[in-house]
């Protein structure tokens, strides 16, 4: 009397392992796609800052932030009184990541979103106020001698905090030179605020680990 077997054949193996490959290319595709969406917003992100600046300039012949006749042209904005002495002199002062009300570049994202060039909260009070990056971190604009980065030259510094290595890379090289120790792009260590750093070469950069990333324009 013939016993019959249990179990998969070697047919219905290779169907369940085609399919286990199908299901796992499926997810890193729509992984790659994510990260490449994340990457573009990023991208976004720093290329608007310019548009606001000059679309600013265009309408009122100042900088937004340093303007000193902010009152004048646009209704509920607050002018800037700190450095008081340096309101209007052409430079956007303040930390990029300034949380001072009174600063040049926090109250920069007041007087663009009034002015109509940008989304956003103008209360300053609110909690959304601070703008954040397409990965929820801070965004924000300084001048260069302001900058975080040692040697980044630029009109307009413009910082992203708590981008990922493979993005910042990926951004280098949609942005910049495909260096971030070099060119108008570079990468520092997150949470960086205006010391000077040294920037930090791609090829040391850990994927996963995040990173502040200033351009200069």
């Amino acid at each position: 009397m013939k016993r019959s077997q249990s179990g998969f054949t070697l047919i219905e193996i290779a169907i369940v392992l085609v399919i286990i490959g199908l299901l796992l290319g499926g997810v890193l595709k729509g992984q790659e796609l994510i990260n490449s969406a994340r990457v573009k917003n990023l991208a976004t992100d720093f290329r608007n800052i310019p548009v606001f600046i000059y679309g600013y300039q265009d309408k009122f012949k100042a900088l937004p932030g340093d303007d000193l006749q902010v009152t004048a042209h646009i209704a509920s904005a607050i002018l800037a009184t700190t450095p008081a002495t340096k309101v209007g002199n052409g430079i956007i002062d303040g930390d990029w990541n300034s949380l001072t009300k009174t600063d040049e570049s926090f109250l920069f994202w007041q007087h663009v979103r009034l002015a109509g060039l940008a989304p956003g909260a103008t209360d300053i009070n609110v909690l959304d106020y601070p703008p954040l990056n397409a990965v929820g971190a801070r965004i924000g604009v300084t001048n260069a001698s302001n900058s975080p980065i040692a040697g980044l030259r630029g009109s307009y510094i413009i910082c992203s905090d708590g981008i990922p290595g493979k993005f910042a890379k990926q951004l280098d090289t949609t942005l910049d030179d495909g260096n971030t120790a070099t060119g108008s792009l570079q990468v520092v260590a997150a949470g960086t605020n205006n010391g000077g750093v040294a920037a930090i070469p791609t090829g040391t950069l850990a994927d996963d680990t995040p990173y502040l990333v200033c351009l200069g324009v």
